[in-house]
Formats: C-alpha cells, sequence, structure tokens
C-alpha cells in the first residue's frame, strides 16, 4: 500500500524560479546556450572581508549550537545597522536572527494566525506567501497591485479588508516588491499605519530589497510611530551582500514578539550556525562600501534592460522603483499568439529556437494577478541581457514555432484575451 501525504502536502506551490533554474540547467548540460534570467540570485561574490570573517569564525570553533534568537554581537550589529540605515529605533532586544528571511513567513503565520482568520495579500505575491498561510489554516485574501499605479498598494482595499473581512488578523507587505519592482512610498506606509493602528492586525514587513531602491530612499513600517509592536521587519544578506548560499537573515520588532519568534525558532531548526552570523557582523560593519558599488551597478542594469524592453512592439515595462527585476507587460502578444504569459517563458526557453533560449518566469508564477507580464532578473552581464531582448523580440515574430509549441503544450493556449487596461 502506498503511504499517502497529508492534504496540505499534496497542494503546496513551490517557488517556480527554481522549478524553471533545473530545466535550464538542464538544457545547458545538453548545449543549450540558455541566457537565464530566471533566478533572484546576486552574480557578485560574497565579498572578501566576509569570506575571511566567516573562515575565521570556522578556525575559532564557532560551528557549535547558539542561542536561538542569535548570538548577542550580531543582535547587537542588525540592530546598528537598521538604526543607521533607516532609523529605528531598536537595540539588540528587538532582533532575531534566521537563515535568510523566508523562514518569518512562516514563523510569522504559526506567531499570530488561527484557523480562519484573514491575511491581505497585495498580489502578484513572492509564491510561499499563500502556502505558509495556509499551513496555518488561515484564508489568503488578494489585493491586486497595477502597473497603472506604479504597483503600490491600494489603501481602500486595505480599509474594505479590515471593515469586511470576518477576521481580519494580518497583512504581508514587501517594498520593494517581487516580482513588480514597486515601491511602498511613505505616505502610503503612513496612510496604512493610521487604518490598523488601533486594530488587532499584525504586518509582516518582507524587505530583502531593502538597498535596491533606485527611486527615493527605502522606507520601512516598522520605523512609522507605534508600528514596531505590530510588525515583524524581514531582512536577508542573500542581495545586499551577495550571501544567498550562506543562509542569513534577521527580523526586527518588539521585544516581546521577538522573544516568540526565538522560541518558534528553537522549536523549527534551533539556531543559525555561529560563523555565519559572525559573518554576517562583518558584512554590516565592513562590507557597506562594495554593498553600495554592486548596488549601483545593478541599478544601471535595470535601468539598461528596461529601456531595451520598451523598443520591443508590444512591451510596456515600467522602470522598478527597487530590486533587480524588470516585470514588462507582455498582454498583447499574447493575445497576438493566442498563448499565456506562463506558455510565453516556457517558449523562449524551450521552444523558441533549437539551440539557443531565454530563461525567464511568467507573471502566472506569481498568481493570477501577474497574468500578462514576465519576470526578468537582470543578474547577467550586459551584452547577455541585450542578447536577451533581442532574442525575445525575433521570438515574438517566430508564429509558425509558436503555434508547434502550442500544439505539443495545449496547457498554455489563452483561453481568453488578456485586458489591456
Amino acid at each position: 500500500m502506498t503511504i499517502s501525504f497529508s492534504s496540505f502536502a499534496s497542494s503546496v506551490t513551490v517557488e517556480t524560479a527554481f522549478t524553471v533554474l533545473a530545466i535550464a540547467k538542464r538544457l545547458i548540460a545538453n548545449g543549450k546556450d540558455v541566457i537565464e534570467l530566471e533566478i533572484g540570485d546576486s552574480p557578485f561574490p560574497t565579498p572578501q572581508r566576509v569570506v575571511d570573517a566567516g573562515v575565521q569564525a570556522i578556525q575559532a570553533g564557532n560551528t557549535h549550537y547558539g542561542p536561538s534568537l542569535g548570538l548577542t554581537e550580531f543582535r547587537a550589529a542588525a540592530a546598528d545597522y537598521v538604526r543607521r540605515e533607516y532609523g529605528l529605533e531598536v537595540q539588540a532586544e528587538n532582533v532575531v536572527a534566521g537563515p535568510g528571511a523566508k523562514n518569518f513567513e512562516q514563523l510569522f503565520c504559526e506567531a499570530f494566525l488561527n484557523p480562519g482568520d484573514g491575511v491581505l495579500v497585495f498580489s502578484p505575491h513572492f509564491p510561499t506567501y499563500v502556502p505558509n498561510i495556509d499551513r496555518r489554516g488561515a484564508r489568503a485574501v488578494l489585493s491586486s497591485l497595477k502597473q497603472a499605479n506604479e504597483f503600490r498598494p491600494n489603501l481602500e482595499e486595505v480599509e474594505q479588508f479590515i471593515r469586511e473581512d470576518p477576521s481580519p488578523r494580518a497583512i504581508f507587505l514587501n517594498s520593494p516588491h517581487n516580482p513588480t519592482g514597486g515601491i511602498t512610498l511613505q505616505e502610503d506606509l503612513e496612510g496604512l499605519a493610521e487604518l490598523i493602528r488601533d486594530t488587532n492586525i499584525a504586518v509582516l514587513s518582507d524587505e530583502p530589497y531593502d538597498r535596491m531602491v533606485w527611486s527615493g530612499e527605502h522606507r520601512s513600517l516598522a520605523a512609522i510611530p507605534g508600528m514596531l509592536d505590530r510588525t515583524v521587519a524581514a531582512y536577508t544578506f542573500s542581495k545586499s551582500f551577495s550571501m544567498s548560499g550562506w543562509r542569513l537573515g534577521f527580523a526586527v520588532s518588539s521585544p516581546a514578539i521577538i522573544e516568540m519568534l526565538g522560541k518558534l525558532t528553537n522549536s523549527a531548526l534551533s539556531c543559525v550556525a555561529p560563523f555565519t552570523q559572525l559573518a554576517g557582523v562583518a558584512a554590516m560593519q565592513e562590507a557597506c562600501d562594495e554593498r553600495d558599488r554592486q548596488m549601483e551597478e545593478f541599478r544601471h542594469k535595470v535601468v539598461r534592460l528596461v529601456e531595451r524592453l520598451n523598443r520591443v512592439e508590444g512591451i510596456t515595462c515600467l522602470v522598478p522603483g527597487g530590486s533587480f527585476y524588470a516585470f514588462p507587460s507582455v498582454a498583447p502578444i499574447c493575445n497576438r499568439l493566442g498563448i499565456t504569459s506562463q506558455g510565453l517563458a516556457i517558449y523562449l526557453l524551450e521552444g523558441a529556437d533549437e539551440d539557443r533560449g531565454v530563461a525567464c518566469l511568467g507573471g502566472e508564477s506569481f498568481g493570477e494577478a501577474g497574468a500578462g507580464f514576465l519576470r526578468l532578473s537582470c543578474a547577467e552581464p550586459d551584452e547577455r541581457l541585450a542578447e536577451a531582448v533581442t532574442f525575445m523580440a525575433d521570438a515574438f515574430g517566430r508564429t509558425d514555432r509558436v503555434e508547434k509549441f502550442l500544439e505539443d503544450r495545449s496547457e498554455f493556449r489563452l483561453a481568453k484575451p488578456y485586458d489591456l487596461d
């Protein structure tokens, strides 16, 4: 008899970028030239000062268990970092360490959600938000982000959620936003704070792209007076310091919430590797100059990629306010070819050419609100980004190959034209 999985496990959706990454790597291994724009990873090496600090920590014997909340020196350094960068009035007691930022989605849901609770999620959304909400038997309530509004949160829909949901309990806020590149402005944060100030609503403020703000400055809801007591602000070293493989991040909140997150960390993963935390201390204290140089290079790459995309007939793309993604609307192209945007992404990778392909993500990877869009990372060299756009423009004109692709992959036929508004 075959053992069965739980209904939750059987329904879990995954981060599509890693699925497409696996396909791209298989095609590359078979000799295909694939321009990889699918994964949100930094192309830069970890700063040498950070590597040296990690190696020294290992050699010094920092290879055993540590406190579930994190090393005292790491928590103090993180508090100083966000106080210096974003004006958060916090101390070490306001910080808990984590293996990146993604785990704080699950811990936040465990800390605040009961079955049946409503959670407002701005969509398109990061793919792991909904599975973590589902884990608690709670409900994701989606609020669509619009290109016409620069993908900023709709506060009228926040107010409606608070007023009409039977059990409004939490909000997931992501700025700079993945996948759209939209940023939440100070006025948006102040308006959101006013709406939730006298409620029982907690906010996960997911801020992994905090150093990738190309328009204005990064703002955190946690810095708004009175919001630290109901906000968990999550940060990672993966993007800013090119440390994705080190698996290091931290969250900032009130001491009471941090204590609870520490307890949940204890029950889930014991602790974060001490030598990784000590490398993180070096990053925050000694590598910010290198970080800023890399971020400036990212900014130029994003702008150049968007400029090239907007020269392609049928594409409309905003210069993102932040992040290292372009999120172009390809709805007119999809309507003309009769293919979904997810199908268009797979076509570019597998079907447009025998010897070459572009790996990117269909907007549906981030929920139905992403339909009609593509997400492209700019982590490749500039010449490869230029080649990718040229390839895409040519591939969109090869209607014979699109039809052949759809004959084999009929699930990607567009049932109804996308709304061009």
